[in-house]
């Protein structure tokens, strides 16, 4: 309790030492903000947190400094899969996280003796990025070494520089993944630089692939739905593969990309606000002719430390953008790079909101229930206060949003940059 002013035997103690009840009242308001705080796996999203232990099941503790707000908090490192809520209606109604060159990965061991010099778009390893809940990978594939390799390029050529590793041994990563998730489907995407005879078809057999192959002859060529996400499991079809080369659809089997998809542009024409131009192989947007629709939302030049606010609410708004392109049509993929970097609710949030807007026509897919009428929603939080339901693995917590890994890596990047300018003056 203040002491009186009025009370002569406090007179001399009150006003010789007003600032020690000040801080004595600081000190209990924060022993008391400290005895109710989070901690131990209890934080939620967007609460402050220490350690990536004081955050609770596919959350992590990170910041982005990007944006002013430098303070960790627990964010968002998993998706919700929407299957697990409402299953079985035909494929291209769900939304699904793809990740722009899921191979290129911040650390991955250099070929022996070479100093890799090339730019990075993810963070974790591609078996990491499938239990946290991607279901689409980007894949570069080039001939390199007697063998197929993962790899930058230049001019459509791969370098030991800017190689990463032996395509198989990323596929075997999903082969081992649809082998323990039996119900998970996979789709691929290949920018296709392999000329050799059968290539991808013998990489395909070799890494165990083939028996999840979802047949060309079942795709729908008019802009019909698809199978049905619970006849595709039924079927074993639980791997999509298209490439980026139209004549080997007939020569092996392999979908050309842009006749089952359209797909706005890539890189920074893809994340202008207020536009969203289709790529140029890609028929328009709001074309009928293609059932799934894949929107790229990264830059030319991936920056690990922007990524956080790329992954705020300007997405949202690019998303609305190209959904209105595309004749109300929700993205079915959606490509990014360093897809757990957020400033809280990130990637998985709005992709929680595309898939209520389809499925049940609710704000978030976590408001959506099974068998109910369309529309007929559940009253829960949205923005970036969504929780996950997805119980395929959890995050491993060694992704730290501190910033210190695009300290480490901008030297690579700017040599890239000189050596690409190197190869244009050469050309001249």
């Amino acid at each position: 309790m203040f002491p009186s002013f009025s009370d002569p035997s406090c007179l001399c103690r009150a006003s010789a030492t007003p600032n020690g009840y000040f801080l004595l009242l600081l000190i209990i308001y924060i022993l008391i903000i400290n005895s109710t705080a989070c901690s131990n796996g209890n934080c939620q999203v967007l609460e402050s947190c220490s350690s990536v232990t004081d955050c609770g099941p596919g959350l992590y503790c990170g910041n982005c400094p990007a944006m002013g707000k430098n303070q960790p908090i627990c964010t968002r490192g998993q998706a919700t899969i929407p299957t697990t809520i409402i299953n079985g209606l035909p494929f291209n109604k769900y939304s699904w996280l793809m990740t722009h060159n899921a191979f290129s990965i911040v650390d991955a061991p250099p070929l022996p003796g070479v100093q890799r010099i090339t730019f990075y778009n993810q963070e974790d390893t591609v078996t990491n990025q499938l239990r946290n809940g991607v279901r689409g990978l980007m894949l570069d594939m080039y001939d390199f070494e007697n063998d197929i390799w993962l790899c930058h390029s230049f001019r459509g050529q791969c370098y030991n520089i800017t190689a990463f590793q032996p395509a198989i041994n990323t596929l075997k990563e999903v082969e081992t993944f649809l082998s323990q998730n039996p119900s998970e489907i996979v789709t691929i995407i290949i920018e296709d630089y392999v000329h050799t005879p059968k290539g991808l078809t013998n990489l395909f057999t070799n890494a165990g692939l083939v028996k999840y192959w979802f047949p060309v002859s079942k795709m729908p060529r008019r802009g019909e739905n698809w199978p049905t996400v619970t006849e595709m499991v039924q079927e074993n079809h639980r791997l999509l593969v298209f490439t980026s080369i139209a004549s080997k659809e007939a020569d092996e089997g392999i979908a050309y990309q842009w006749r089952y998809m359209v797909e706005n542009e890539s890189g920074d024409g893809g994340v202008v606000r207020g536009s969203c131009p289709n790529r140029k192989e890609s028929q328009p947007l709001n074309s009928k002719s293609a059932s799934l629709f894949l929107q790229n939302s990264f830059p030319t030049f991936p920056v690990e430390s922007d990524s956080c606010k790329e992954h705020s609410a300007v997405l949202g708004d690019l998303v609305g953008t190209c959904y209105k392109a595309a004749g109300d049509l929700i993205p079915n993929f959606l490509a990014v790079n360093f897809y757990m970097r957020s400033d809280g609710g990130g990637v998985f949030d709005v992709l929680d909101r595309m898939n209520g807007q389809t499925l049940c026509g609710c704000s978030t897919v976590a408001a959506c229930q099974a068998g109910a009428p369309f529309g007929t929603c559940k009253n829960v939080a949205v923005s970036n206060t969504t929780q996950t339901g997805n119980a395929f693995g959890s995050f491993s917590g060694s992704v730290q949003l501190s910033g210190s890994a695009s300290t480490i890596h901008f030297p690579n990047l700017l040599y890239f940059y000189l050596l690409f300018f190197s190869f244009l003056v050469l050309q001249l």
